[in-house]
Formats: C-alpha cells, sequence, structure tokens
C-alpha cells in the first residue's frame, strides 16, 4: 500500500485533481494565478503560525493541497493553444504558407502515408504546435524521413470526431496528444525545403535504418523483422493487421510497443551486469549512473517517443529507488516520477498508456509479494515460474479494470502468454542487443542470427495459436467508467484486508461491495428508464436504431450488415449491460417517437402523403425531389441527411433549408442523429 504519510503521494493528488478539473472546465487564467498566489501567501502564513504553535497544522495541510491544486490547473491551462501566443492555430488565416519538421512517423493507412509534425512557421510568423499529415500514397518520389523539412499552401483541416455513440474518439485522442489540425497533401501540395540540422530523434531514426539494414542482410522475414522492429526499436508501424490482432487477443499486445515491461527487464539486466561495481569504492553510485545512462540511451535508440520517454523516466526512478534500499524506496520513486511527469507534461494524465503503465507498476510493487508470500517453492526453476506468474497476475489485477473500460475484452490466457512470451522477451532482448553490437562490428556469425529468427518466430507461432482460442477470449464487456471506479476500490480494500485483517478494513471492503452492487443497479435502472432514437451516420448506409430501455431495434436495407458496418451498432450495445438486440431488414419510412412523427425518404422520392405533417425528415439515398415544394408541403421543423446521400446534394439542401429557416443536420458533420424520450 502507499506510504499515505509521504507528502509527494498528498501532492501527486492534489495535482491530479487540478489537472482534471483544469481540463474539463474552462477557468480564466488571472483567476487561476490569483488563487495560486493567495494559497501561497496563506501556506507560508500558517507555516509560521504551525512553527510557533503545538497545535496540528491543519490549515498548512489543507493550504498544501490548495496550492497543488492550482498547480495543476495552471499548469494543464497554459498549455492549451488559446494560452500560447505562438501556437499556430493562433496565426492561422484563410490562405496559409506553412513550413513543417516531420517528427514522427506513423502506421500508413490504405490511402495515406501518415505522420506527425512540428510546425516551424505560419506567414512567416515563427510558431510552435504539432499536426497531423496525411500524404497521398502515390505523390512521394522519395522517403520522407524524420527531420525534413517541408512547405504546403495546403488548408488545415479539422480533425474528424467520432461520428456515432461510443465510438472511439480519434479527435479527442489527438487532442489529448495537443494534436489539434491536419494537413491531407497530394503530390503537387508540397515541397521540401533544405535542412542541415539533425535532432536526436532524426540521429535515432538513421541508427535504426542501418540496424535495419544489417537485419534485412540476414534474411529475416517481412513478419519475423516487424516484430523485432517494435520490440527493440519501438517501431511497429509495419506489423500486419493480422499479426496485431493475435497479439492482442494473446492478450500479449504489450510487447509491441516498447513500454515499462521492457525498460524494467532492461533494468534487471543492468542491475546484473554491473553488481560487481558495487565492491569498489562509490562502486553504488557508479552503478547507479551507468544503469540511468544505458537506459537513457536505449530511449534515444527507441525514438524518443512520448511513451518511450515516461516509461524511462519512471524506471530511472525505480533504480534509484533499488539503490536506496529503503522501505517503500521504489513506491516513493514513482510517486515523484509521477509528480514530475504530471507538472510538465499535464496531458499524460488522459493518455491510455501512460495510466496502464503506473497501475501496472504500483501493483507489481504492492500486491506482487502478497502473491509470493502464498507459496515458498524450494526449486530454483519453480521460484522463477512462480516470479513470472505473481508478476503477471499482479500486473493484470492493476491494470484490469482499465482494460475493460478501454478495450472491452479480455484475455482468458493472458497467463499461459506471460509464462511464455515474458522469458521470451527477456531473451529476444538480449540476444537482440547482442546481435545489433555484432553486426555494427561486422563479426556476426550466422548461426547466432538463424537462431534469432528462430525464436521471433517460435514466439509469432505461439501468440497465433493463443489466439486462436476463441472460447478463451471475452469480447464485447461492457465496463462504464462508474463501474471501472468501483471496481478499484473493491480491489484496493479488499487486497487491503487481505494484507492487514483488522475490523476497520473489512468495513470498508463491505462499503466498497454496496458501491459496486449500487453502480450495477443504477446502470440497469438508467438503461430501463431510458429511451432513444438514433439516425447512425454510416458512409453510403442508412441504419436507424430505436431502444426502449433494454430493448433495441435496429433498421436498415441491406440483408445483412458487414464488419464495417455493423461497427457503429456494436459501438453503441457493448457500453450497455444486458441490451436485447434485434435487426429488421426493409424499408421503414415512419417512426412515431415521444409523440413526434419522424419521416424517411429514401431514392424514390416518395412524400406525398394526406393530412400528414412529420416533425423530423430524413433524407436517405440522395432522393431526387424538389427540397423547396416537399418542405412548402411538410414543413417539418429538421431535415435530416444521414451518410447515405451524395455530398453534391447535402451542400444544396442545407442551402435550401437555410433559406426556409429550417434546421437542417448533417451526420457527416455533426455526427449520429439522437433524440432522448
Amino acid at each position: 500500500m502507499l506510504d499515505l504519510n509521504y507528502l509527494p503521494v498528498h501532492f501527486s493528488l492534489f495535482l491530479i485533481v487540478g489537472i482534471v478539473f483544469g481540463h474539463f472546465f474552462d477557468i480564466p487564467l488571472t483567476l487561476i494565478f490569483l488563487a495560486t498566489i493567495l494559497s501561497f501567501l496563506f501556506l507560508i502564513y500558517f507555516n509560521f503560525k504551525a512553527n510557533n504553535s503545538f497545535n496540528s497544522p491543519i490549515f498548512f495541510v489543507i493550504f498544501t493541497g490548495i496550492l497543488f491544486l492550482n498547480i495543476g490547473i495552471f499548469s494543464i491551462r497554459i498549455q492549451k493553444p488559446p494560452y500560447q501566443d505562438n501556437h499556430y492555430s493562433n496565426h492561422l488565416t484563410k490562405v496559409n504558407q506553412t513550413i513543417f519538421r516531420i517528427s514522427k512517423i506513423l502506421k500508413p493507412n490504405k490511402f495515406y502515408l501518415r505522420f506527425e509534425a512540428e510546425i516551424i512557421q505560419i506567414n512567416d510568423v515563427n510558431t510552435q504546435g504539432r499536426i497531423l499529415v496525411n500524404i497521398n500514397n502515390n505523390s512521394l518520389k522519395k522517403t520522407i524521413k524524420i527531420d525534413d523539412i517541408l512547405f504546403s499552401t495546403n488548408e488545415f483541416k479539422e480533425i474528424r470526431k467520432a461520428l456515432n455513440p461510443y465510438e472511439f474518439d480519434y479527435k479527442n485522442y489527438l487532442k489529448n496528444q495537443q494534436i489539434h489540425h491536419q494537413l491531407i497533401l497530394k503530390k503537387d501540395d508540397f515541397l521540401f525545403l533544405i535542412s542541415n540540422k539533425k535532432s536526436l530523434k532524426g540521429f535515432a531514426q538513421d541508427l535504426r535504418e542501418r540496424i535495419n539494414n544489417d537485419f534485412k542482410q540476414i534474411n529475416f522475414s517481412q513478419d519475423e523483422l516487424s516484430i523485432v522492429n517494435a520490440i527493440l526499436l519501438g517501431q511497429r508501424q509495419d506489423i500486419s493487421k493480422e499479426k496485431f490482432e493475435q497479439y492482442k487477443n494473446a492478450g500479449a499486445i504489450h510487447i509491441l510497443a516498447v513500454s515499462g515491461l521492457h525498460i524494467g527487464i532492461i533494468l534487471l539486466f543492468l542491475n546484473f551486469l554491473f553488481k560487481p561495481i558495487e565492491y569498489i569504492k562509490n562502486g553504488h553510485i557508479i552503478k547507479l549512473i551507468l544503469v540511468i545512462l544505458c537506459l537513457w540511451m536505449y530511449a534515444f535508440l527507441a525514438g524518443l517517443s512520448a511513451s518511450v520517454i515516461r516509461a524511462v523516466t519512471m524506471f530511472t526512478a525505480i533504480a534509484i529507488g533499488l539503490a536506496s534500499n529503503r522501505q517503500f524506496g521504489i513506491q516513493h520513486s514513482l510517486i515523484i516520477s509521477l509528480f514530475i511527469i504530471l507538472l510538465i507534461h499535464p496531458f499524460f494524465l488522459f493518455d491510455v498508456g501512460f495510466q496502464l503503465s503506473y497501475t501496472a507498476v504500483f501493483s507489481i510493487a504492492w500486491l506482487q509479494p502478497l502473491l509470493n508470500n502464498i507459496w515458498k517453492p524450494k526449486f530454483f526453476v519453480l521460484k522463477y515460474l512462480q516470479t513470472l506468474l505473481t508478476v503477471s497476475f499482479a500486473a493484470q489485477i492493476g491494470i484490469l479494470p482499465l482494460s475493460l473500460y478501454y478495450f472491452h475484452q479480455f484475455p482468458g490466457l493472458f497467463f499461459v502468454s506471460s509464462l511464455v512470451i515474458i522469458p521470451f522477451l527477456g531473451s529476444i532482448l538480449g540476444i537482440g542487443f547482442l546481435i545489433i553490437i555484432l553486426s555494427f562490428l561486422k563479426i556476426l556469425p550466422q548461426f547466432i542470427a538463424n537462431f534469432y529468427e528462430l525464436m521471433i518466430k517460435m514466439m509469432n507461432d505461439f501468440v497465433a495459436f493463443i489466439s486462436h482460442q476463441e472460447s478463451f477470449i471475452f469480447y464485447n464487456i461492457s465496463f462504464s467508467i462508474l463501474l471501472m471506479i468501483a471496481f478499484y476500490l473493491l480491489l484496493i480494500s479488499s487486497i487491503s484486508w487481505f494484507k492487514m485483517k483488522s475490523i476497520k478494513n473489512l468495513y470498508f471492503v463491505f462499503i466498497t461491495v454496496l458501491f459496486f452492487q449500487l453502480s450495477l443497479i443504477y446502470e440497469k435502472v438508467y438503461l430501463q428508464k431510458t429511451n432513444e432514437f438514433i439516425i447512425f451516420h454510416q458512409s453510403k448506409h442508412s441504419i436507424f436504431g430505436s431502444r426502449q430501455g433494454e430493448k433495441m431495434i435496429i433498421f436498415q436495407k441491406t440483408d445483412r450488415l458487414n464488419n464495417r458496418i455493423y461497427s457503429p451498432i456494436n459501438s453503441y450495445k457493448i457500453n450497455f449491460n444486458n441490451l436485447n438486440f434485434h435487426e429488421k431488414t426493409g424499408s421503414k419510412h415512419l417512426w412515431e417517437i415521444d409523440s413526434k412523427n419522424i419521416f424517411a425518404i429514401d431514392s424514390l422520392g416518395i412524400y406525398n402523403l394526406q393530412n400528414f405533417k412529420p416533425e423530423i425528415v430524413v433524407l436517405s439515398h440522395s432522393p431526387k425531389i424538389n427540397l423547396n415544394r416537399m418542405l412548402q408541403k411538410l414543413r417539418p421543423k429538421i431535415i435530416i441527411a444521414d451518410g447515405s446521400n451524395y455530398t453534391s446534394f447535402i451542400n444544396l439542401w442545407e442551402k435550401s433549408c437555410e433559406n426556409a429557416a429550417i434546421r437542417f443536420y448533417d451526420t457527416s458533420k455533426n455526427g449520429a442523429f439522437v433524440y432522448k424520450y
């Protein structure tokens, strides 16, 4: 359990609350600044008073919390574009001359090569900020590398938000990465500018390319090479979709990104390698410096991405904690690293990788010793297997609520994967680094390269086998943020009672069990009492949904929805427990919802109905009608165009509705239309 008497624990908790508050509420910066100054002055006053009194410094504690809460609010507010004078978004005009530097290579999609870029200049004004760059697959005559500088006059575009309820919101995800716009470029939309400047990321890419060329010369297959790139070098953009899904279903997706697991294994290896240094004068300090230096050299090799920097910062703190040999040394170091990272980069708090990494490590530090005490084997092999299992279980228990909330699935055979893959991963990292060194020295024996490729192939085959055991993979688990919080409270209370069986902890368990049950009841009652009519957005298709409590009916024309079309419906379904789901095919034109008529006009364009005045009219499949005439006849309050219509038709309809002072709703811009009643 956390040492609650350790002051940075309090500081970090108040900082986190402040960051969350500042992220979701628009508080004037002057008010935050004034509150920070006042809380600091009160803190000095009560600190002085506490030093001259025997009374408990309760006000000192209160104003310390308020100070760090304000610091959290302030730290995230000043990093938002409106508060940064030199942010590119504050200098955009109708026509922009943009100079930007490529900073990261992303996984390409079917149509575009994708990159992250840093804005250097907008219309002769030096600016900063990051954007997403999409370049047509057929537009490049030469390979784009990190540090390449490009010029373009294309318009900055908003990143598309989630268009259906409960879909993954890529716009919000990028917003938390502080990326707010994108450029979409074709062949003649950009120019390369000459630049001789190299960043650390550029040097790291050159080094990785050299390593890749060495691996290609020893005839690695594409699948094996992509996995090596991900595990060793932190570059997973070349992994095939099929291979990625296999690792995901096997519960081994975390090994495909350089994360806390990789850095933790490297830290253990370095501690073992430099162990003899401890026996010389000041050896502990020398060893610690060497370990930290090696960790940051690896971060450089892996591309200095945000996730890598976070993981290395975290394990730098753990290395210091291990070197201190004090009770709570590791946990104290973790708290300090958490505090420093969030103080500098408060948006990391909303990054899923950050949440999973710290939760897993805290869980291991707190729970793994308890699991180890359940059974103490005498033989080395059994001890080793026990350590692997307890570490895996501790981490999985810690991240389980987060995983269910974000990913809605649970790989039941994760412990089998961990028993095999974690030892594999340690060997893959160790032998991989050896191969890199020997390749650089041009003395790599072929049998080592062949053995290494065989290891990767065996791991891939094992993951593929585990991923095909679909009866052990639990999909589409509905898990809300309320259930996640209740689950964590239940876990913490149960483990606390297991560690110290006191009446106080038992009461805590009962309270959290009750809270978890009430959360389930609340969600069931909420589901039963809410009704919705939804016009989903799906390109080239019309999908209508009518939910009354726990029963939902989907109306669509096609006989069967394929996986791509079914996606928005599935995203909706998995966010509700016990939803009875039914599909109806064929045309349906009229719904009476909450005493309101909703009328759909499809490609046939039929709307000449006697004495019928619908409040809502839905246009689907591009009906060839005179919209002005239809508006005069039906006089609806709102016109909705779904994703099945041509864009040119939608633009004309929008102008007609504007002229007639009738509300127009386009699902391709505004997202699914949801009417609650």
